[in-house]
């Protein structure tokens, strides 16, 4: 724990749930689309992916984005992602800024 929260005192399979619920929400939420995700909040679908294999998942990169999108990246991207605007690409890199070096 690095003293400035309490989230490790969470058990393992209620983070797990509300992982789930996140990732459940996302993949019903289209509207929602990475690029504004980042704008917002500096991670977005293919960031979950990335972190679930950091934390040991198995598969590759194409695997762990089809977990977390619900179907493989380039049908999510063929259906769901529109061209990004200067805007949007502008906001993402401010709020990635705020990160912090995590991501």
């Amino acid at each position: 724990m690095n003293g400035k929260d309490n989230i490790d005192t969470i058990d393992d399979a209620v983070a797990a749930a509300a992982f789930r619920r996140l990732v459940r929400h996302l993949q019903q939420r289209h509207d929602a689309e990475n690029i504004d995700l980042m704008g917002l909040a500096g991670f977005c679908r293919n960031c979950l992916a990335d972190w679930i294999r950091d934390a040991g998942y198995e598969g590759d990169k194409a695997a762990a984005r089809a977990v977390i999108h619900g179907m493989p990246f380039d049908e999510w991207k063929a259906k769901h992602q529109s061209e990004a605007t200067p805007e949007q690409i502008a906001r993402m890199e401010e709020s990635l800024k705020k990160n912090g070096g995590m991501h």
